[in-house]
């Protein structure tokens, strides 16, 4: 990836406002002609956006978009929209025990609405607010009951290869697990940790038989430790394919002893190569996790081997990921593949050297992977400065920046005003088929998706945010 160091977030605002623009009109849009009953809209098809049955985990973003077209341009319509369906449609979501899906939907919804009370951007209502509070205490602790256990004991350190003393690092003792079932351990599910965290910020936890508590604080971090433990390579020789920074999908657990058994991918090429949504839900959930750190009393860590293991272990896979993405499998533009190496990559040459192209006949291009990691380096970029680190975090904020500047202009931002889509050129699953491919085409392209949507949406607001010197977090 080439980076531009030139760019800063004032110049790209006539740029984040021509997004805002046009996704006033796409969330219009998508408003008067999706029949609820046909579930959530998740992806399009020529254009126009259609539900696919798996699960439900693109609703919240559906409605959040809205929460954040009001946040940029005050756009009164949008947030009662928003608002008006959140009620209608999200309660299903908060007590929803069979997904790994928390972040996105509730935190999303619920999330964002409380947040703008909060920074004063509604009108306070305590009787909202209470509604609000409340459907996240719920959301953080039903997903923290989704809960299954490794059979590691001892801590464990990133930057130890697993030989650290005992007093160093975090013990990946259990994680949140997919929808897939209890062996099951998904990159993705880190996105839902802050739906966890924000429940314990609201003084919440998740009660068990014989009134028994369980600290939310502390389950997501040992589902982030898990995480980096098995789903995140470092370079340290852990198998013949451990490059810093590649990420698997998923990992597999034997239930019988709770022992790590293999990496899987769901909707990557291999378990052996990079599925770049899931390497970006890395790279945005750590870093985001890393502001949520920020809030914390020391002595609240300490359960879990104390401030310095848990802000290294995520401040380590946040970057390595992060450098991955950037040095390893990004197109010179920011935009990568669906894959770091699927199977027909080699015909493309050196993606690395080159601008990405969602139009070639060999594999598809992922704009809505290259939005939420922009989103995770300003993020991580916007961290280390402030800690010091100038010139690293210089990088990474530039990093952001560059893919920012590349998808808020075509081919990837839909000018159409017959495209429901906002962020074109997102991939959903390629292996099981399910992306559209037009006539003439060779591979998907010119599609968008919710979370891609969502993600561009909240990549600009942060970038506007950043030219007005007043950054946002939900934290």
């Amino acid at each position: 990836m080439k980076i531009n160091a030139t760019l800063t977030p004032q110049r790209l605002t006539k740029k984040t406002a021509r997004v805002f623009e046009l996704a006033g009109q796409k969330i219009r849009a998508i408003d008067a002609t999706w029949d609820s009953a046909q579930g959530t809209p998740v992806f399009t098809v020529a254009g126009k956006y259609t539900s696919r049955g798996w699960t439900e985990w693109t609703q919240g973003f559906q409605f959040g978009l809205g929460f954040l077209h009001f946040d940029a341009t005050g756009d009164v319509a949008s947030l009662q929209l928003a608002r008006e369906k959140t009620v209608k449609f999200m309660a299903s979501h908060v007590s929803h025990i069979g997904v790994h899906d928390h972040g996105f939907n509730n935190v999303s919804t619920y999330g964002n609405l409380r947040r703008l009370m909060l920074e004063g951007k509604v009108p306070h209502n305590q009787d909202e607010l209470n509604f609000l509070e409340l459907a996240l205490k719920v959301s953080g602790a039903v997903q923290a009951a989704r809960h299954a256990t490794t059979n590691v004991k001892t801590p464990w350190s990133p930057g130890s290869a697993g030989s650290s003393p005992a007093s160093v690092g975090v013990v990946p003792s259990g994680y949140v697990y997919s929808f897939n079932g209890p062996q099951s351990l998904f990159a993705d599910t880190i996105r839902s940790m802050r739906s966890l965290v924000v429940a314990h910020q609201l003084g919440h936890s998740l009660m068990g038989e014989g009134d028994k508590p369980t600290n939310l604080l502390h389950r997501a971090i040992e589902h982030a430790a898990t995480t980096a433990r098995f789903n995140v390579f470092f370079g340290q020789g852990r198998d013949s394919y451990d490059v810093r920074g590649r990420v698997a999908h998923e990992s597999v657990f034997n239930r019988n002893d709770g022992q790590f058994r293999c990496p899987s991918s769901q909707q990557g090429y291999s378990p052996f190569t990079t599925w770049t949504r899931g390497a970006a839900w890395i790279i945005a959930g750590y870093a985001e996790q890393l502001e949520f750190l920020d809030t914390v009393k020391g002595t609240d860590l300490d359960a879990v081997g104390g401030r310095r293991a848990v802000t290294d272990l995520f401040l380590e896979t946040a970057r390595a990921t992060s450098d991955y993405y950037i040095d390893g499998y990004s197109s010179k533009d920011g935009v990568p593949y669906w894959d770091s190496m699927a199977l027909n990559s080699h015909q493309l040459g050196d993606i690395t050297k080159k601008n990405a192209d969602p139009y070639n006949t060999h594999e598809p291009v992922d704009s809505s992977a290259a939005a939420i990691a922009a989103q995770g380096f300003l993020r991580l970029g916007t961290y280390l400065s402030a800690k010091g680190e100038k010139a690293a975090g210089q990088k990474y904020v530039q990093a952001g920046l560059t893919i920012a500047d590349t998808l808020f202009a075509e081919p990837y931002l839909s000018t159409d005003k017959k495209h429901q889509g906002l962020l074109l050129h997102s991939v959903y699953h390629r292996p099981n088929g399910w992306d559209h491919v037009a006539k003439g085409q060779k591979v998907p392209n010119g599609e968008s998706s919710l979370w891609g949507d969502y993600h561009a949406m909240e990549l600009a607001l942060l970038i506007q945010r950043l030219a007005e010197e007043k950054y946002y977090t939900f934290f």
